[in-house]
């Protein structure tokens, strides 16, 4: 039987893992997609009529990661690798929610950001691609982004 303390870390570890996703996150988007895996992102950074892109084999490899490990932490009862799964999956979730679906519109929805916090990464997520090139770039963070990118409320 599992105890309430090791429920509280296991849970601990799903949130950890989300955040340290967003280191990742930006290491691969600067030094891989940026980088080796350009041939799979460049069309990602022009506007395509399609419903997929070849950038999309980044999302289904984490998926595929993901999977595996909720699949493996379940049915072998690691926990633990259950929860780094659960995290790195929270964390796809939120990706696909705030740059395919907020920002590139890639599921019709009607959304207007309100939070400061969600326009700053919006905001952030559009200087990127406007500034952006193979080897260089800026903002390569998909849900956190700095103050910097704040957006000015008009008055």
């Amino acid at each position: 039987m599992i105890t309430i303390g090791e429920i509280v870390f296991y849970i601990l570890i799903v949130i950890i893992t989300f955040i340290l996703m967003e280191g990742v996150a930006w290491f691969l988007h600067r030094c891989v997609m940026h980088g080796v895996g350009w041939f799979l992102h460049e069309e990602h950074h022009r506007y395509t009529k399609g419903r997929f892109e070849k950038n999309d084999i980044f999302g289904l490899f984490f998926s595929f990661v993901s999977f595996l490990l909720i699949v493996t932490g379940f049915f072998g009862g690691d926990y633990l690798m259950l929860s780094f799964g659960i995290g790195v999956a929270m964390y796809g979730i939120g990706y696909f929610l705030v740059h395919d679906t907020f920002f590139h519109h890639r599921i019709k929805i009607r959304y207007r950001p309100k939070s400061k916090y969600i326009k700053r990464v919006l905001n952030a997520h559009r200087i990127h691609h406007q500034k952006s090139t193979e080897h260089q770039g800026v903002c390569f963070g998909f849900l956190w982004a700095s103050k910097t990118y704040e957006v000015k409320e008009k008055t």
